[in-house]
């Protein structure tokens, strides 16, 4: 899990990516508790949510402070 000031240094492509792998990783998660087999580090899927979390509230604040510099 990465730091918010490392999030938040990343170029809004690689944040877009980084969410969509982050998706991807959670259903995998998911479907991996709902078999029966919950992975070796079972704080994977809590990590995964959290850091998607992050980097959707950075992405929110950067739309935020773009619609408000078009405003003035």
């Amino acid at each position: 899990m990465r730091r918010v000031e490392e999030l938040r240094s990343l170029s809004p492509e690689e944040r877009r990516k980084r969410i969509q792998e982050l998706r991807l990783e959670i259903i995998r998660l998911r479907g991996l508790f709902k078999a029966g087999r919950p992975p070796d580090n079972v704080m994977a899927l809590r990590n995964a949510r959290k850091e998607l979390a992050r980097l959707l509230t950075i992405e929110r604040e950067e739309q935020l402070k773009r619609e408000r510099g078009s405003r003035r």
